[in-house]
């Protein structure tokens, strides 16, 4: 009877489903509580009755074209040349790690009518395999730790050839694993390291490994060499039609990768940010329209985690139009039986809602935007709460296929309260698995492929193939055979601009490249093509030439004028490849052209490993150019990247140049010396000066500090002024500015100024700011506190002062947030550790749960949202951004209102009680006993971004990293509570409760 009821809520509308099982659920929130009555289990709805369950945008339909037994658990697809699919099977997800239940399965359409009849087991006894591509007659395999090449050499179906190639892919996450294998145009097989990480060697080696902290990989599947590349998502990434890549997070639904990890690696001097960025324009946790219930386990689960009986974050709570929480597998299409509109539009699965989202990509000059394209709908929903779309896949018919996991759970296990998952079966579904593929109405069925007995001249023509995968299938049976005889063909189609599609063009250049027959002749051909695309690729495959052609230089540098922003971009990290006398007129171009634009600067930037100087010394001398405050900020990172290269004949030209441009340009003057001081270790401004002989300039600083102390202390002047004036301290650190520093971290006070004092404060390495900051501790806003502690612990000589501050009383360990006591309590000074556990021992998550319940009250209270939005700026801003004010460092709190009052109050007072992985906090100890705190926002080959309160963010040189430790811990401070009141909590729900 209570499979019949689950069964008939499966099939109720969303609302009334919820309403039932609220209307029947008890109200216990007790851990110790028998949960069955509500858990009841879910039944499959079997595969014949599968179709009828989903609600497809209109002139669509979805066709079931595997299900069991033909295949379980798929979680990864590849099609081969004959049109044969190759599926990993995930049956051992997401506990059964030690059984080796994984299979590679391979299903055949005998009959060509667009369904498989044909299944064997390809290869057995995987543990976790995650990702399958075919290449050269068999296929790599993904299990981590390993990646597999599993080969069929005798033709009996099965794999007699099972070789381990790489190894050293983390498997500490289920959910995180190496994933997403896809054919790239450079002829390499690429990958998403995910976030469980990997230090990845080749397995025949015991060579040195290759860290893939924060970054995928991709490899040679011939010469077997494996490289880091940009990146670093979770499940899901996949290349557009022009090799752009994106990816995606299970709570940020798509990413794009803006640069090329080998391109920042090559400077060792620049710190860069992370190369992913989220394009979503409706944000990255986008509304989606689901139209499954929400299952029973979550919404018991979601009750105790806001009683906090169990631990965890509340989740979304059971409402139609929920979050994304779970995406997974983003895909372009690039099929050819969709629409053409539809074409280049990305898919993405939500394995918890049970839909398919689909986005439009856009470009915005360099960078793309994603928009939603279904409204009030998904492209694809299914009322069954089974349908787990994990994967999608481009075909050779040209439909778009779905890789349908069919678990009745999918959840991390670690996530479950064991008083929820003693009723849940945590392997139901194992023994079931479907794949599905959506076609436009009127679909007719394609022949099969038969591009394994393709002539070369066969496959040089599908290069100009409609359909994508026809196009990549080609490119890589190219690469595979090494047959020369293609090398005409493909040179004539590189120029032909008569080809049905201009990737075409594109595609015949790089399997030139592949078989070792790119002509300079050639590439200067396609640097004119009609197709900025094609000219934008031609620019990238020049770096192969630029060695052996005097005119292939010269026309990269007439590209400087390309009316096309991408194909400047690339030009600029291009041109880092081309010999230094080439380089600087070129960039020098480029950075008056572009010099506004963000990545434009970081490209020119990544070109200069040598001869930042000289382009600083250059457009300097160019009055307009630095007349603009965006230019500006170009020449402050050239002046970063001359400090920390170290050269002292060219910081000596360096110092010059500003020293010309102190009268005409006194601002930016002052800008570049900061950068400078910022940018140079083991030594000061001041020294750098005495050893440059820069007596002059010395002199200009001194008057430009004391006109800078004047109008920074002095309230009466503009705000931005006083700001920058702080900031121009800088130049001279000195003793006598950290009382009137202080003095500035006052409420009464800007937070621009309060932040600029914070930053020059943070400067005085050899100026005691520890007892001032301690004793101004209570006047301090909440919001500047976490700014005042990462001072506190910047620098081991100043941690005995702050233990003294504990045991004296002038600080609480309820002022210290759990990363640093975390970090106090395991520090590997021993006196400190033992000092650290006695003065916070009752500093323990029991009194979290003890404040929570006093602070229950509040629930109880009425709120006033206008006063609420007043505690949000002046407790919540620094981290979050609502309603247009604040910073966008944590979580989206839109979601909250679907959480509910319990679930903020329990966030504010108990941030640690579960922390997502994407926002723990972590701490850095650079070479000179530096400590810096934040959540990391990205990862270079060279650099670690870090980001806090405020935005406030330090990109540090992993050359200058001792040590890198996650704390475990949120980034969001214990104890916000000792600053809003009962009544002030009250009023901050109402706040983020109303807020459309």
């Amino acid at each position: 009877m209570r499979l019949l009821f689950a069964f008939a809520l499966l099939l109720l509308p969303p609302s009334t489903a919820q309403s039932r099982a609220a209307d029947t659920a008890p109200p216990a929130t007790s851990a110790s509580a028998d949960f069955s009555a509500e858990l009841p289990r879910i039944p499959p709805v079997e595969p014949r009755d599968a179709v009828a369950t989903f609600d497809v945008q209109p002139g669509f339909r979805i066709e079931q074209v595997a299900a069991e037994p033909l295949l379980r658990d798929p979680v990864a697809m590849s099609f081969d040349e004959q049109g044969r699919l190759y599926v990993v099977e995930m049956i051992d997800y997401s506990e059964q790690a030690k059984d080796f239940l994984g299979e590679i399965r391979r299903l055949e359409d005998a009959d060509g009518d667009g369904r498989f009849e044909k299944s064997v087991a390809f290869a057995e006894k995987f543990s976790w395999p995650t990702a399958v591509i075919c290449y050269d007659g068999g296929v790599f395999v993904a299990a981590a730790p390993d990646i597999w090449y599993l080969k069929d050499a005798d033709g009996d179906g099965h794999a007699e050839t099972r070789r381990k190639v790489f190894t050293g892919f983390a498997r500490n996450n289920v959910q995180g694993l190496v994933n997403s294998f896809q054919w790239g145009l450079d002829n390499r097989i690429h990958g998403a390291t995910s976030s469980s990480g990997a230090d990845v060697r080749r397995a025949d080696s015991d060579g040195p490994t290759i860290s893939l902290s924060g970054r995928d990989f991709s490899f040679d599947p011939r010469a077997l060499d494996i490289r880091p590349e940009s990146g670093g998502a979770q499940h899901g990434m996949t290349f557009d039609d022009w090799g752009r890549k994106f990816v995606c997070h299970n709570s940020d639904h798509i990413q794009l990768v803006m640069f090329e990890d080998r391109y920042i690696a090559r400077n060792p001097w620049l710190a860069a940010p992370g190369a992913r960025v989220s394009i979503a324009e409706d944000g990255p946790q986008a509304e989606v329209f689901r139209i499954s219930p929400v299952e029973p386990w979550r919404l018991v689960r979601t009750r105790l985690r806001v009683a906090g009986a169990v631990p965890g974050p509340v989740e979304g709570g059971g409402r139609a139009a929920g979050y994304f929480t779970s995406a997974t597998g983003v895909t372009i299409y690039r099929g050819n039986a969709f629409p053409a509109d539809y074409r280049g539009n990305a898919f993405v699965g939500d394995v918890g809602s049970n839909i398919v989202h689909r986005k439009k990509i856009e470009e915005r000059g360099i960078e793309l935007v994603a928009r939603r394209a279904d409204v009030g709908r998904e492209f694809v929903a299914s009322r069954d709460t089974w349908f787990r779309p994990a994967q999608f896949a481009n075909a050779p018919d040209g439909a778009l296929y779905i890789a349908d996991v069919y678990r009745e759970v999918i959840e991390h296990p670690d996530s479950l309260p064991p008083v929820i998952k003693k009723h849940l079966d945590l392997t139901s579904g194992r023994d079931r698995g479907r794949i599905y593929r959506v076609v436009p109405d009127g679909y007719r069925q394609p022949p099969l492929p038969q591009l394994a007995t393709a002539s070369a001249g066969e496959l040089v023509a599908l290069l100009a193939h409609e359909n994508a995968w026809q196009r990549e299938a080609a490119a890589r049976l190219l690469y595979e055979r090494q047959d020369r005889a293609a090398v005409p063909a493909l040179e004539k189609l590189a120029t032909d601009l008569q080809a049905a599609v201009p990737q075409a063009r594109m595609h015949a250049l790089y399997a030139l490249a592949g078989l070792g027959a790119l002509r300079a002749e050639t590439v200067l051909a396609a640097l004119a093509d009609p197709h900025p695309r094609v000219r934008e690729h031609a620019v990238r495959l020049a770096e192969r030439q630029v060695d052996r052609s005097t005119e292939l230089i010269e026309k990269l540098a007439a590209l400087t004028a390309d009316p096309d922003p991408r194909v400047r971009y690339q030009l600029a990290f291009t041109l880092g490849e081309l010999p230094l006398p080439a380089r600087g007129a070129p960039l020098a171009a480029l950075a008056r052209s572009d010099a506004a634009d963000r990545w434009m600067r970081l490209a020119i930037e990544s070109s200069l490993a040598e001869g930042a100087g000289d382009l600083l010394i250059e457009l300097g001398g160019d009055s307009q150019f630095c007349a603009n405050p965006q230019n500006q900020t170009l020449l402050a990172d050239l002046a970063g990247l001359v400090a920390r290269r170290k050269d002292q004949a060219e910081l000596t030209r360096v110092l010059a140049k500003i020293e010309s441009l102190c009268d005409s340009h006194p601002g930016l003057a002052g800008n570049l010396l900061l950068a400078l001081s910022d940018g140079l270790t083991g030594k000061t401004l001041g020294d750098l000066l005495a050893e440059a002989g820069a007596t002059k300039l010395t002199q200009r600083i001194e008057k430009l500090v004391a006109d800078a102390r004047e109008v920074a202390f002095d309230p009466s002047q503009p705000v931005a002024e006083r700001a920058a004036s702080v900031r121009a301290l800088r130049l001279a650190s000195s003793a006598d500015d950290v009382a009137p520093l202080v003095a500035l971290l006052s409420p009464r006070e800007d937070t621009l100024i309060q932040v600029a004092a914070l930053q020059q404060l943070a400067t005085l390495a050899g100026a005691d700011v520890v007892d001032p900051l301690i004793e101004n501790w209570s006047s301090l806003p909440p919001a500047i506190r976490g700014g005042a502690l990462e001072i506190l612990f910047a620098r081991p000589d100043r941690l005995p002062k702050v233990l003294d501050a504990l045991e004296q009383g002038r600080l609480a360990p309820r002022d210290l947030d759990a990363p640093r006591a975390k970090f106090l309590l395991a520090h590997a000074d021993g006196a400190i550790r033992e000092r650290a556990a006695k003065l916070l021992a009752a500093h323990t998550p029991a009194d979290r749960a003890k404040m929570l319940e006093q602070y229950r009250a509040a629930l109880t209270l009425a709120g006033d949202a206008a006063r609420g939005k007043q505690v949000f700026a002046k407790s919540c801003a620094s981290c979050h951004k609502l309603d247009g004010q604040g910073h966008e460092l944590g979580p989206n709190l839109a979601t909250m209102q679907n959480r509910g009052p319990e679930s903020i109050l329990t966030n504010v007072i108990d941030p640690n009680r579960e922390v997502n992985p994407q926002y723990v906090a972590y701490l850095v100890v650079t070479d000179e006993g530096r400590t810096i705190s934040g959540m990391i926002r990205g990862e270079t080959a060279n650099s670690l971004s870090l980001v806090r309160a405020e935005n406030q963010s330090d990109t540090v040189l992993r050359s200058q990293i001792e040590t890198l430790q996650a704390t475990g811990q949120s980034l969001m401070p214990e104890g916000l509570e000792k600053d809003i009141t009962p009544q002030a909590m009250a009023d901050l729900i109402a706040y983020l409760m109303s807020v459309k």
